[in-house]
C-alpha cells in the first residue's frame, strides 16, 4: 500500500449469487466509516443467477469520484471466478493492477452445453501474471465448502484482500463494520471466514 495515495479503484467481480454485490456494499460502508469519500458502481452482464457481475467501488481521502472506474484504471481486482478475473483485468487492468482470484471456477451455460470451452486453468493464470503486477490465488470456494456454505467464500476472498494489504482499511475495521451488519450465528461465522482468508495469502 503507497501511503501517498488518496485515492483507490478496486473492482469486485464474480457471476450472480457468489455475493459480490454484499462484499462491496461492506467494504464501501467500511470506508465511510473511516471518513472516505467512496462511492459504488454496479454493472450486470445478465439479471438471472449466473450473469456476470461487476462492482466497482472508489475510495478517496479528498472528494468524491465518479462511479465507474476509467479502462485502465483499477489498482486491485477481486474476483469470486477466475475466468471474470481475466475480463476484468483486460478492459481495467494496467501493469501495476494486483489481482485476487478464486481458484474455483463457475461454468456458464455453453460451456456446460458444449457450445463453448473453458480455458485451462494454467493458460488463465499465465495472462493474469503477464497483465498484471501481482496474483495472489485463493481457493475460497474450497474452504467455504469446508465451513459448510459456499456463499463465505466473499467473506474469505475479503479475508484475503485485508491481508495483502492494498487498501487504507484493517482487519478491526472491518470486523467492525461486520458487526454492525450481523449479529449471533451469523458475524460469527462471517468473521470465522474472514480469518480464513487471511490465512490463505503470504506477503
Amino acid at each position: 500500500m503507497n501511503p501517498e495515495k488518496d485515492s483507490y479503484n478496486l473492482i469486485i467481480t464474480g457471476v450472480g449469487g457468489q455475493g459480490n454485490v454484499l462484499s462491496s456494499q461492506l467494504i464501501g460502508q467500511a470506508f465511510v466509516h473511516k471518513g472516505y469519500f467512496t462511492t459504488i458502481g454496479e454493472t450486470y452482464g445478465a439479471s438471472q443467477r449466473g450473469g456476470s457481475v461487476m462492482s466497482h467501488i472508489r475510495i478517496s481521502s479528498k472528494k468524491q469520484l465518479s462511479p465507474l472506474i476509467p479502462k485502465g484504471k483499477a489498482d486491485v481486482i477481486v474476483a469470486l471466478e477466475p475466468v471474470e478475473a481475466l475480463r476484468v483485468l483486460t478492459h481495467y487492468g494496467n501493469p501495476e493492477t494486483v489481482v485476487i482470484v478464486n481458484t474455483r471456477p463457475i461454468y456458464p451455460v455453453d460451456v456446460i452445453s458444449g457450445n463453448e470451452a473453458y480455458p485451462e486453468f494454467a493458460e488463465i493464470k499465465k495472462s493474469l501474471q503477464a497483465l498484471s503486477r501481482k496474483v495472489y490465488y485463493v481457493p475460497a470456494t474450497d474452504q467455504a465448502m469446508e465451513m459448510g456454505s459456499p456463499i463465505l467464500g466473499n467473506m474469505i476472498m475479503i479475508g484475503a484482500l485485508l491481508r495483502a494489504n492494498l487498501l487504507p482499511l484493517s482487519l478491526e475495521e472491518f470486523r467492525q463494520t461486520l458487526s454492525k451488519n450481523f449479529n449471533g450465528k451469523r458475524l460469527e461465522t462471517n468473521l470465522q471466514a474472514l480469518e480464513q482468508g487471511r490465512k490463505m495469502v503470504q506477503d
